[in-house]
């Protein structure tokens, strides 16, 4: 089969490579669509992926075409998209119900072959089933979904609250539209790229910035979120949270990255900072989400490129060109 391959630190090509065998609880997916995402940035320079040569992609939907033996509650021809998180269930941290801390932590895209690649393998427990409207190749979204139903978690969200979100690419799109059903009165959007502001805009926010300067707000917002992973906007972003407010880091910064916080502010305005690791219980609510019409695919996925020119859609990523960009095998 043909697959993606990112062989060492700033080279990815596509090769021909064998085909998976699924282990028992386990099932072969042929991969419909895939999407590509900041984790695979960072797995391009060498980070988060603790080996290479590996198969990336970790946002991906396809059809069932084997199955591994002990396999109950799926069958060849399911349409499905798939929890990429691989935990080990035995450690403490998956003992008390945080998986996505686990010392073992394992992602199928990540650590293990992907979904960049005609057919991939998946625990067929991380497998969700696609409703019949639902087009296979849109599903994709459900694992960036998933993510940021999860930042919602953390934020443990109050009405009426006014959100600052840096970054409109996919992931901060998605908070915009999880901040509108979670009853904030405002929601502001700051980019450097107009274009992605043009969207944001399209989608209902209440301004989109290149800078937070340009919103009369006074004493700051209740919540503001980083999805950018930018030290610049990081070390903005900290400094516009309101009294009694909290600050996200959601976006994946480079592990180099350090910003500067004022902990007599932190202290004498009782803010909070937190962040957002990948998924955690929330990629069947995604799913249902998603099936909702909480997203519009024709709106959130710009570019579906041919499995071939993977190499040419990182740098078209990597560029902030676009939204978000799918291969398809």
């Amino acid at each position: 089969m043909k697959a993606a391959v990112i062989s060492s630190p700033g080279h990815v090509g596509v090769e021909t490579v064998d085909d998976p065998t699924p282990d028992p609880g386990q099932v072969v997916i042929e991969v419909k669509a895939c999407g590509l995402c900041g984790t695979d940035l960072h797995i391009l320079q060498g980070e988060f992926a603790p080996t290479l040569p590996i198969i990336p992609g970790h946002e991906f939907a396809g059809e069932v075409v084997g199955l591994g033996a002990g396999v109950r509650d799926l069958k060849v021809g399911d349409r499905v998209a798939v929890d990429p998180s691989l935990y080990c269930h035995e450690c403490h941290y998956c003992r008390i119900g945080r998986g996505n801390m686990c010392e073992r932590w394992n992602a199928i895209g990540v650590t293990v072959p992907g979904g960049a690649a005609q057919y991939t393998v998946a625990p067929a427990a991380n497998c969700v089933k696609l409703p019949e409207h639902i087009r296979t190749e849109d599903a994709a979204l459900i694992e960036p979904l998933s993510c940021a139903v999860r930042g919602y978690d953390i934020l443990r969200s109050t009405l009426a609250s006014n959100v600052l979100i840096y970054g409109s690419g996919t992931m901060g799109l998605m908070m915009l539209e999880l901040a509108k059903r979670t009853g904030a009165a405002t929601v502001d959007m700051v980019d450097i790229n107009e274009d992605r502001l043009t969207t944001a805009r399209t989608l209902g926010c209440s301004n989109a910035v290149t800078t937070a300067d340009a919103i009369e707000r006074p004493r700051g917002w209740d919540v503001v979120i980083d999805a950018t992973g930018n030290a610049k906007a990081i070390q903005d972003a900290l400094g516009r949270v309101g009294k009694g407010g909290t600050y996200l880091q959601f976006g994946v910064a480079d592990y180099a990255t350090r910003a500067t916080i004022d902990p007599y502010r932190i202290y004498n305005h009782e803010i909070t900072i937190t962040g957002s690791m990948a998924v955690l219980h929330s990629y069947e609510r995604a799913a249902e989400l998603f099936a909702g019409g909480v997203l519009d695919p024709e709106i959130f996925i710009s570019d579906r490129l041919p499995l071939t020119e993977y190499a040419g859609a990182l740098e078209q990523f990597q560029a902030g060109k676009g939204r978000k960009i799918q291969v398809l095998p």
